[in-house]
């Protein structure tokens, strides 16, 4: 990657690790204590899908023999894919799936979970595995309509899969097939099939000496790289067997779309540039530049020097190192050097972690006091929960629809009424 030193300057020192670890998904460890007396754990739920079909999800662990795992040398690389998917109307009373495995959860809202690394919950405060999607766990996938267009998801740095299942489920009941994808070693935990667990390398390695940059730039290649593996699996699993018949038939390997969290956005567009399998992207709040050895220089992923021939969509927030690409040197070249369709939003009273399920999640274990009212509007601003939840749903929708789909409703036009909270950069 180039250095380059035009564009905002890249804080230095322990501020640049608390402001871009913050802005990718990964804070440094907040002081939080224990409660001190047993206390009711919280509880939250997850908004309903919008689409007309009912969803299905399936968990699937994929090895990639001929890698060796970057976090964990010695060890073939391992991850966890979810599945979410139309599915054939349950029985009533069917149990729907859960949103963590218990393992995963106690992890998760424990001290060493992104829980409290990345969201500040109060730890063991929350009841994490007691939350249920809307989905049917390995539900008979809907038959009869063909095979359907699939949109990779990656979560923030730190962050389990996990926390886009609110997103995967509308777009799965929209009628997408929804690949989630857990980067082992850097999500929070990941739990395998058979019980053994994986937690992040990234808590231990925040402190003095900590080359950044490097890190992140890592990070990113790794799950550019994982990305790719997935992709290369997806034409396997559609006659291998590993999948049910019905849901290996519905994999469109023609129409492929990425839709990414943090450095989750940033892996969608850099898989973008770096593999032409996917044919559109979004990125919510992933910045693509990164600071010098010396924490004063910028340098930027190659996509954002060499721009994308294929559609995107950039959604901001209002954290202070965000906005529009204006305000991102990242962005900006991405932006400037990008010759086809690109629109870039950014939500009025948003936050980093806006367009995750903690916009919905955390305002109820705020109510409950798992989380501090501080916390809350660091993490989700004040913006209204149920609005930053729709409006994320209909634009990611709405672009994956227009060009996986070549349905435009035109939302992506211009400013709408509908979403007067949804800003377009010019």
């Amino acid at each position: 990657m180039r250095k380059r030193g035009q564009g905002r300057a890249v804080r230095t020192g322990a501020a640049a690790v608390l402001a871009t670890t913050a802005l990718l998904g990964v804070a440094a460890a907040p002081a939080v204590a224990a409660p001190a007396v047993a206390q009711r754990q919280a509880r939250a739920a997850l908004p309903q899908p919008t689409g007309p079909y009912a969803v299905g999800t399936t968990a699937l662990r994929l090895t990639d023999a001929g890698r060796a795992d970057p976090w964990k040398p010695g060890e073939a690389r391992e991850l966890m894919v979810s599945f979410w998917y139309p599915a054939t109307r349950p029985a009533r009373g069917a149990e729907r799936a859960r949103y963590m495995e218990p393992q995963a959860a106690e992890h998760f809202g424990g001290n060493d979970g992104a829980g409290v690394f990345n969201y500040r919950t109060e730890p063991g405060r929350t009841d994490w595995s007691e939350i249920r999607t809307h989905a049917r766990q390995d539900a008979p996938a809907l038959p009869g309509n063909g095979p359907r267009p699939v949109v990779l998801y990656s979560a923030g740095l730190g962050d389990p899969r996990t926390l886009g299942t609110g997103l995967a489920e509308d777009l799965a009941s929209r009628g997408y097939l929804v690949v989630t994808v857990d980067h082992t070693y850097d999500a929070s935990e990941v739990v395998f099939p058979d019980g053994r667990r994986a937690d992040s390398v990234f808590p231990g390695m925040l402190g003095p000496g900590l080359d950044l940059g490097a890190l992140l730039r890592k990070a990113l290649q790794t799950r550019v790289d994982d990305t790719r593996f997935v992709l290369d699996e997806l034409a396997a699993l559609r006659t291998d067997g590993r999948l049910p018949a019905a849901l290996a038939g519905s994999i469109d390997l023609t129409r492929i779309g990425m839709v990414g969290h943090s450095a989750g956005g940033s892996t969608a567009v850099q898989t973008m540039h770096d593999d032409p399998r996917i044919k559109a992207g979004v990125n919510m709040d992933g910045q693509l530049h990164f600071p010098g050895p010396d924490g004063t220089g910028v340098y930027l992923s190659s996509v954002a020097q060499d721009g994308l021939d294929r559609p995107f969509l950039l959604m901001g927030t209002e954290n202070a190192d965000s906005g529009d690409y204006h305000h991102q040197p990242g962005w900006d070249g991405l932006w400037q050097h990008s010759p086809g369709w690109k629109v870039d939003v950014t939500l009025a009273g948003s936050r980093h972690s806006s367009y995750t399920d903690a916009q919905s999640l955390l305002p109820q274990l705020a109510r409950q006091g798992a989380v501090t009212p501080d916390v809350l509007r660091d993490d989700v601003g004040d913006v209204r929960p149920e609005r930053a939840v729709a409006a994320t749903r209909a634009y990611v929708a709405s672009f994956f629809d227009r060009w996986l789909r070549g349905h435009d409703d035109h939302l992506l036009d211009g400013p709408s009424p509908r979403f007067p909270e949804m800003d377009f950069a010019r």
